[in-house]
């Protein structure tokens, strides 16, 4: 078949995208989450023995959000952003945050794999505190890196909150 004929072939060409979830996000996808399109900039895997869990860094102008992902029983979602709440070690049982006690709900450590704009935490093991409010609408997260700890502060949201959008094949 020549050149021209395969140009102008009446053939339809079929592209497979990879239908995206929770689950299987890219960095280069777009999220969309209430009402604003964010870019996704960075994804850290995070490994417990065999417990296996997702945060997206999601982007949008100068804003930037995190969304946590993970299978339990059922898919858990939770948006987060960063917060200035100076922690301590050994962590408390108790944390206070604009008026709002929040309590030691899970600690522990995972080895990470970054992409994106979090390369490079490639294979480091970081520790982790999770704190809930007394309603569990609320949490903190606390990630130690040992030498900065970030905190943030996040809630829970529905799978149907979220529309994803390839970015690539």
């Amino acid at each position: 078949m020549g050149l021209f004929s395969r140009i102008f072939s009446n053939k339809e060409t079929t592209t497979n995208v990879k239908e995206r979830t929770a689950l299987s996000i890219e960095v280069g996808d777009i999220v969309v989450y209430d009402l604003t399109d964010y870019e996704v900039v960075g994804k850290i895997t995070y490994r417990q023995d065999s417990y296996v869990w997702y945060g997206y860094q999601l982007l949008e102008g100068n804003n930037t959000i995190w969304l946590s992902a993970e299978m339990d029983d059922e898919l858990e979602l939770g948006i987060y952003k960063t917060i200035n709440l100076p922690v301590t070690h050994p962590h408390p049982k108790e944390l206070t945050y604009q008026r709002k006690t929040y309590y030691l709900d899970e600690e522990g450590e995972a080895r990470v794999v970054g992409e994106g704009r979090s390369t490079n935490i490639n294979n480091r093991m970081m520790k982790y505190v999770e704190y809930c409010d007394d309603d569990e609408e609320n949490f903190i997260s606390i990630e130690d890196w040992g030498s900065e700890l970030e905190v943030s502060l996040g809630s829970p949201i529905e799978a149907y909150e979220l529309k994803i959008i390839a970015g690539s094949i």
